[in-house]
């Protein structure tokens, strides 16, 4: 067996894991870092995450310790800041001694995978995003952005013993490369914390009246995620008579642009910023009529499941992982305002209750516990029962 290969185990194992570009106001990554962290935990591993920050903690969480490290913010990216010291990580890594390595980042952290062989551990990187996806989102033609991501994969192949996908979508680009070292493993949602039960007519009166449609969209305001799209589909809506109120959970360095946006064409938006208080986000969500994910290089889509999960039908973009993600829960549009329009008129058509409920059952495909289950089975560790909300021995259209 070549070193840095997994091997299986049955004991406790110490998985160190490191991630860049995660701020506060950070969403999906965020989470998806928590969950899985805490889901480790209580299948009685020994996880340790790594992160940047404004300045060094140690610290005890429910998802195990958290080290932060000083790291510089990056310049345009409305708050992300990187690990750039490598001697310190290095060091520290050394000192961790790690049973498994995973690393949420392909680009500034793709070193610690030659340190891991080096080292003799078992590394897997997990592709939180599709490297061609967010290269065009930059507005590198598609065949550039393709050569750039083929090359970039098959170094990340080359790395890591192990690259986890979240979905079909997200395998693809290291497929057309023909990496034999990549497995599947979803994300998933807390179908308890995130239900519809959460439905409050005084929230949904305080962003809407009886008569206007309440639109939600809950992003990071970053050219990767397209959020004018969502502006572009309300004024849409409003060309042809629909009364319809868009609200925005979610900051980022659009956010400037996109105010000025809208209160040049006299649209109604309320941006929110970053909300914090996951109750009041998952009001929010519940409250909505839709939700909007345009975002095109979505490899998941954690927003949009919470929201289904909610009982919030969602509206995504054809170009991202989420058409696989939501089934036929929700509907699916063209990366441009008019088709996003249509997709939410097409939701609207079907009767309230049966669309509400279809988005909850589909959400209830995607528990956490499966999610740690499959990470851990990708670190050939031991998988006990982690424990979690009751969800349905269903294998997800096209996740399987």
């Amino acid at each position: 067996m070549n070193a840095g290969t997994p091997r299986g185990t049955s004991g406790p194992l110490r998985i160190v894991r490191l991630a860049n570009f995660v701020a506060p106001a950070s969403g999906g990554l965020r989470t998806a870092l928590r969950e899985l962290g805490a889901g480790y935990r209580a299948a009685g591993h020994d996880p340790v995450l790594i992160v940047p920050g404004e300045r060094a903690s140690d610290r005890d969480t429910e998802q195990g310790r958290v080290i932060t490290l000083p790291g510089p913010l990056l310049p345009g990216t409305g708050g992300y800041r990187v690990l750039t010291d490598k001697r310190r990580v290095a060091a520290l890594l050394e000192e961790l001694a790690p049973d498994r390595l995973e690393v949420s980042d392909r680009t500034t952290l793709r070193w610690t995978g030659r340190w891991a062989r080096r080292a003799r551990v078992p590394a897997v990187m997990v592709s939180h995003e599709t490297a061609d996806g967010v290269l065009r989102t930059w507005g590198l033609p598609e065949n550039l952005s393709r050569r750039a991501a083929d090359a970039l994969n098959v170094r990340t192949a080359h790395t890591y013993a192990r690259v986890v996908c979240t979905t079909e979508f997200a395998e693809r680009e290291f497929v057309r490369i023909g990496a034999r070292n990549v497995v599947r493993a979803p994300l998933g949602v807390d179908l308890v914390r995130r239900h519809p039960s959460l439905r409050d007519p005084a929230v949904r009166a305080a962003h809407a009246r009886g008569d206007e449609l309440l639109l939600v969209m809950c992003s990071r305001l970053s050219v990767e995620k397209r959020p004018g799209t969502a502006l572009d589909a309300l004024e849409a809506l409003l060309r042809r008579g629909q009364r319809a109120r868009l609200v925005v959970a979610g900051d980022g360095p659009l956010r400037a642009r996109l105010e000025q946006r809208a209160r040049e064409r006299g649209l109604p938006v309320t941006f929110l910023g970053h909300v914090t208080d996951r109750v009041l986000l998952g009001g929010l969500q519940a409250s909505a009529d839709v939700c909007l994910a345009p975002g095109p290089a979505e490899t998941f889509g954690l927003a949009a499941l919470e929201a289904m999960a909610c009982g919030t039908p969602v509206v995504v973009s054809a170009s991202s992982a989420l058409p696989e993600v939501i089934g036929s829960a929700g509907a699916v549009a063209a990366d441009d305002g008019e088709a996003f329009a249509d997709a939410v008129r097409l939701l609207l058509a079907r009767p309230e209750r049966e669309r509400r409920e279809k988005a909850r059952a589909r959400a209830e495909c995607f528990g956490w516990s499966t999610a740690v289950e499959a990470f851990l089975a990708a670190h050939d560790a031991m998988v006990p029962s982690v424990g979690d909300a009751p969800v349905r021995p269903v294998v997800p259209e096209g996740v399987g």
